[in-house]
């Protein structure tokens, strides 16, 4: 597949992309949480959900990097998939 591909096909950014409102966004929300939680120990939803997008994009981006770094492992991982799925019985 070529370079970028599966990034387009999944609708996801490639690891690093990062667009400048949300490195933006993050700085203010950052502040902000740390704000409410000294002051309210309930976080709303809205915070939640910001600060788990912010965790699964830098997840996504160390899984990506791990995947870099150690090529051997993720091609022994694509051929235990590939067994999985050919022995696999609907």
């Amino acid at each position: 597949m070529p370079d970028g591909a599966q990034w387009k096909r999944d609708g996801a950014d490639p690891p690093g992309f990062r667009d400048a409102r949300d490195a933006e966004d993050t700085r203010e929300s950052g502040a902000r949480e740390s704000d409410t939680r000294d002051s309210d120990p309930q976080e709303t939803d809205a915070q939640r959900r910001r600060r788990r997008a912010q965790f699964l994009r830098e997840l996504h981006e160390a899984k990506a990097l791990r995947d870099r770094v150690q090529p051997r492992r993720v091609k022994a991982a694509r051929m235990r998939q590939a067994m999985r799925m050919r022995t696999f019985r609907w």
